[in-house]
């Protein structure tokens, strides 16, 4: 249903939404309000001085459909405060709150809108939710049944009163706008802001009706909830609930409802008390006398204690008596322990073979000059973690870099690198005693993660295929992985580098762990703004490549859907259709072998077999141009300004089969590099007709690097060291775009354009390995 002609009238609903820290989740919940099937609505987004890249995004929907409302707000003001600002800015008939990290249903809109038609506009609305979890679970309100149970079809809560024993939250009823600003409602500051305007307005409404139907996505974050982080912000509680018995004192035709809310009251403190990760250990006490006072000022004549456990600790409330709780608690607690001693044991002993030495390491105090790197699964030195080791060395000489290798690639190693062997005694130790951790994909699940140690998660490429969590979509992906141990691996890290701003947001979101984004460009991405003229023709002279000839790199990434490297081109006929003057280097994913047909048509002087040369950014500083699928070699090839041809033969059945953030061969700006070509004839017709390198092509790279070399710069590295290493702010500023200079192609190479001076040596690299393997 699309929105009706109102020209200035007001919507029928305003959707409030908070936004604080949710990048990683905000598209989605903007999306599934844009895409209701009822389309008479505005969203009145409410940016609360988020650091992240939110305010960003809202602006960006807001530009693409008049609908969005941003609000940014001069200072944080927390979320009960942040929706009172979209309140008073929402035109609409009908107010709804949406938390930035839930979602509605597609037929969300349109189900609400019918039913307030049915009931006549009644003050409120309830309507249904449901959890839904990392592992794509979705489980019902276990309450649902209230909204089926027999009754009114519009009534007070006297006709409903098992409303009020729902989960008290704002974001499950649409309130008739009139109704709310004529009651004066509004959100307190603090924790357990909606209990107020919930009991507030149920108390209040004249006419509530009900929805039996799940409208909203509650999104159970694996970590990042505040409610769940201890702090005294819980302490807010007492300040709601005061609030609340004014309310009732104040209106003597509620006055029935107290014992209802005293009882709530105190069981919702307990609540808060039992759980460790509320309220601080050293604050609990302090918490319970303050319960136990409103116990004593609220306390309802002739209120009668529920039984069982329960009422014990309501007794103990009453008394004041702090010890007996604790006792209390630490009798249940010690059960619990009991019953799962064994299992521990058990453990302990099956881990016997290696935990002796690692124990006793352990033990001893970490190196707070130590750092361990690795690199794709303990290979050779490479990538983001090598580009750090080198200015670690350079900026941090204090800290001394152990690289993790397995036994047979000694002979890749930086020359004077220090190095262990995995498994290896010193390996043990190293990795106990180590403050910095550094890898770009994860250390084995053995390694401790060990208070006081430092992990810096690098990555290795730009997401366009789905990762994380994301991959259960997708069991060709998921082959093999337990999403429970990658989620523990990510756990581990502290720092998580990004290279763009669609890079952050998907690591937020698939990884939903507690680390902090550094948003510095890839540190292995440098190397491409400091080389030279003379680096380029250096790099070709050692491939082979004569001067003159156009070489050109094509890199396909992996597919999960097949087993081993089977060619999506006939590379025999590409190379000769392309001519002479065309020399095709082809660099075959490392999952697989060495390729016997590859070796024949190198021998034949068809094609240069790079697939085991060390350093990927060697080959595109020498590449003339890329051809490339699916790889995220295309994310780091864009920071050179020179061609993109994407060879996408097989686009949908990659996208069913490993599912993908955008739409590649869309030809949007920003989403697709240059040319795409789906078939080998398409592929030579490009080159023939010079389209591979034309006005459409350019215009594409350009929005594609803008989008995705956000903050390569030649300056990743050193932010990275600054921020881990030096605990300094990540500087330098990111230059921008038009200002950075960016290493010769190489026919300005050849022509004797850009500096002719050696500034390197180039690290080695690798790309376009699952970080989830």
């Amino acid at each position: 249903m699309s929105a009706p002609d109102r020209a200035d009238a007001a919507p029928r609903f305003s959707i409030v939404v908070p936004v604080f820290k949710v990048q990683g989740y905000l598209r989605a919940c903007l999306d599934s309000v844009l895409a209701q099937t009822y389309g008479d609505f505005e969203v009145v987004a409410v940016d609360d001085r988020s650091p992240d890249g939110s305010g960003a995004i809202l602006d960006e929907y807001a530009a693409r459909d008049p609908r969005v409302v941003p609000l940014h707000l001069p200072e944080n003001k927390g979320i009960g405060n942040a929706r009172n600002e979209g309140v008073a800015h929402a035109r609409g008939d009908y107010l709804l709150f949406l938390d930035s990290d839930d979602t509605l249903l597609p037929d969300a809109l349109e189900s609400i809108a019918g039913r307030l038609t049915e009931t006549e506009d009644p003050d409120v609305l309830v309507y249904d939710y449901a959890r839904t979890f990392w592992w794509g679970e979705a489980k019902r309100n276990r309450d649902a049944e209230v909204l089926a149970a027999p009754g009114p079809e519009v009534g007070t809560i006297d006709d409903r009163p098992e409303l009020l024993r729902l989960f008290t939250v704002v974001w499950n009823k649409a309130y008739r706008r009139d109704f709310y600003l004529g009651g004066g409602f509004s959100f307190p500051d603090g924790f357990y802001e909606d209990a107020v305007v919930v009991y507030e307005s149920l108390f209040s409404a004249e006419r509530i009706a009900l929805l039996d139907q799940v409208c909203v996505h509650y999104r159970q974050r694996r970590q990042g909830n505040a409610l769940r982080t201890p702090s005294r912000e819980h302490f807010a509680a007492f300040d709601q609930y005061e609030r609340l018995f004014a309310f009732i004192e104040e209106r003597p035709g509620l006055h029935r409802w107290r014992a209802f809310l005293f009882e709530h009251m105190i069981d919702h403190y307990l609540f808060i008390l039992a759980r460790p990760d509320r309220v601080p250990a050293a604050a609990r006490a302090e918490f319970f006398r303050r319960a136990a006072q409103h116990y004593r000022r609220y306390l309802p004549a002739g209120f009668v204690r529920p039984k069982g456990v329960m009422g014990v600790q309501y007794d103990a409330l009453a008394r004041g008596s702090f010890p007996a709780y604790t006792a209390l608690k630490l009798a249940a607690r010690g059960r619990k322990k009991a019953a799962g001693r064994l299992k521990k044991v058990k453990h302990t002993l099956g881990k016997q073979a290696y935990a002796r030495l690692y124990q006793l390491q352990l033990h001893r105090p970490l190196d707070p000059h130590l750092a361990v790197y690795a690199a794709y699964w303990n290979r050779t030195p490479a990538c983001n973690p090598l580009a750090i080791y080198e200015k670690a060395k350079e900026l941090a000489p204090r800290i001394h870099g152990v690289w993790v290798i397995k036994k047979g690639m000694e002979d890749t190693l930086p020359e004077g690198a220090d190095h262990v062997i995995v498994g290896s005694p010193r390996y043990w130790e190293v990795m106990a005693r180590a403050t910095y951790l550094v890898n770009n994909v994860n250390f084995a699940d053995a390694i401790v993660k060990r208070p006081g140690q430092i992990h810096l998660q690098t990555h290795h490429g730009t997401p366009l295929k789905r990762m994380g969590i994301d991959q259960q979509q997708y069991p060709a992906a998921a082959k093999g992985m337990s999403m429970r141990k990658l989620l523990q691996r990510a756990d581990r890290w502290d720092f998580s580098v990004s290279s763009n701003q669609h890079t952050t947001e998907q690591w937020e979101r698939v990884y939903p762990c507690a680390f902090q984004s550094l948003d510095t460009g890839y540190p292995r991405n440098d190397v491409y703004y400091r080389a030279t003229a003379a680096d380029v023709l250096d790099i070709r002279a050692r491939l082979g490549i004569a001067p003159g000839r156009t070489a050109v790199l094509y890199a396909p990434t992996v597919r999960d859907y097949q087993n081993g490297y089977i060619p999506r081109m006939d590379l025999e006929r590409v190379t000769r259709e392309l001519g002479p003057d065309v020399v095709l280097l082809v660099r075959t994913h490392y999952f697989y072998g060495e390729n016997p047909r590859l070796a024949e048509l190198q021998e034949q002087g068809a094609l240069i077999d790079v697939s085991r040369h060390p350093s990927v950014e060697e080959l595109c500083l020498a590449a003339d141009a890329l051809i490339t699928d699916y790889s995220s070699i295309m994310f780091d090839y864009a920071n050179l300004d020179r061609p993109i041809i994407t060879y996408a033969d097989d686009w949908d059945v990659y996208v069913k089969s490993r599912g993908v953030t955008f739409d590649l061969l869309s030809g949007e700006p920003g989403d697709t590099p240059g040319t795409v070509a789906t078939t080998e004839d398409e592929l030579i017709a490009a080159f023939r007709d010079g389209s591979w390198d034309g006005e459409q092509a350019a215009a594409r790279r350009a929005a594609f690097r803008a989008r995705f070399c956000q903050w390569d710069d030649g300056h990743a590295a050193e932010r990275v060291v600054r921020r881990v290493f030096l605990g300094q702010e990540a500087t330098p500023e990111v230059v921008p775009l038009t200002e950075r200079t960016v290493a010769p192609s190489p026919r300005e190479a050849e022509a004797g354009v850009g500096p002719a001076v050696t500034t390197l040596p180039l690290q080695a690299g690798g790309v376009d390995v699952d970080l989830a393997g």
